[in-house]
């Protein structure tokens, strides 16, 4: 099964879509579920539970449930998730820290695994190279390594997300990015099987990669660090890119972080300014005053009401500079034309 638009307007305005993929094994007949009891894991005490509320687990803090949702806490369990999803014939979607996430009101059919329990931090100092489960928050880990003076991601403090998703979006700030340091990832696929891919088999470009593309799960990144430095250089280096963000952004309302990609040679936060939409509303959903690439939820927006702006502010810029721009955000799920 997998999830479609049913908008025709949808992939003209440059609506990001969901890197999902469904498993179909061959097999005579599907097992059949009950959604009244928590199901644990083959050889675990890890539950799948139906029906989990997955807006309390993205930061725009809207979204409906998942159909099926597991937080596995190792790669033993998060392979017999992936194998599970596949002996159901169910479409499965990974959720790390939910910072660049919209999910429908409708919820997600299929498995959900959240990846924010894998949790493994390891120090190469003879390498100069830390390898980092899927599930620790990119602010934590700069913080740990600008403590040993290690440089080379002072820019990341800042930036809401969990390895595994910084990964796959190639993220980034104050010109650093995650193809700039990293080494090789772990990842599995949908037959459990961990392999191992370098960035250049990833295709890093500007905020994407090919593993937006499915099929593959992270599991951990090993980045290249410089070690040496004087920690307290580094600290504050990393402390200042966190000041800087937190004075130019609005964070103190849920948000997914900036929404657009920035299409060359022009912001999309300055673009969204110039057509007068800074402050305008759908719902409980409003274009920041701060930052105009920024969409806040200011209280009782539906994952509706940020999906029609986006789409508005689309095609307002589109009108006015004959440009597209391209959501950064992660658009998950069913969604209607208002």
């Amino acid at each position: 099964m997998t999830l479609s638009w049913n908008l025709p307007t949808v992939e003209s305005l440059g609506l990001a879509t969901a890197f999902r993929y469904s498993v179909s094994l061959p097999s005579p007949a599907v097992p059949t579920l009950s959604y009244d009891e928590p199901i644990p894991l083959p050889d675990s005490d890890c539950l799948i539970t139906a029906n989990v509320p997955l807006a309390k687990l993205t930061s725009f803090r809207v979204g409906g449930p998942a159909e099926w949702y597991v937080a596995p806490r190792t790669l033993e369990e998060l392979r017999a998730s992936v194998l599970w999803a596949a002996d159901y014939e169910l479409p499965t979607t990974f959720l790390g820290a939910g910072s660049n996430l919209l999910i429908s009101d409708e919820g997600l059919p299929g498995l959900v695994i959240g990846t924010r329990n894998l949790h493994k931090i390891s120090f190469d100092a003879d390498r100069g190279q830390v390898t980092v489960g899927a599930g620790e928050k990119m602010p934590k880990l700069a913080r740990e390594l600008a403590k040993r003076g290690w440089s080379g991601l002072e820019w990341s403090v800042g930036i809401p997300a969990m390895i595994g998703g910084a990964v796959v979006m190639n993220a980034g700030a104050h010109t650093g990015c995650i193809a700039d340091v990293l080494v090789d990832v772990k990842v599995m696929n949908a037959q459990g099987r961990v392999e191992t891919l370098t960035p250049q088999q990833l295709g890093y470009r500007y905020r994407t990669s090919n593993l937006q593309k499915g099929g593959y799960f992270v599991v951990e990144a090993t980045f290249q660090l410089e070690p040496g430095h004087d920690p307290a250089i580094v600290q504050q280096e990393t402390e200042h890119n966190w000041s800087m963000r937190h004075s130019t952004q609005p964070y103190d309302r849920p948000s997914c972080g900036s929404v657009f990609r920035n299409p060359t040679p022009y912001k999309a936060g300055w673009l969204i300014e110039q057509v007068g939409l800074k402050g305008y509303q759908i719902g409980g959903a409003q274009v920041a005053e701060r930052h105009a690439n920024f969409i806040l939820n200011c209280g009782g927006a539906t994952a509706s009401d940020i999906f029609n702006l986006i789409r508005h502010v689309q095609h307002q810029v589109q009108q006015q500079w004959s440009l597209d721009l391209e959501p950064e955000v992660r658009i998950l799920g069913e969604f209607q034309a208002a």
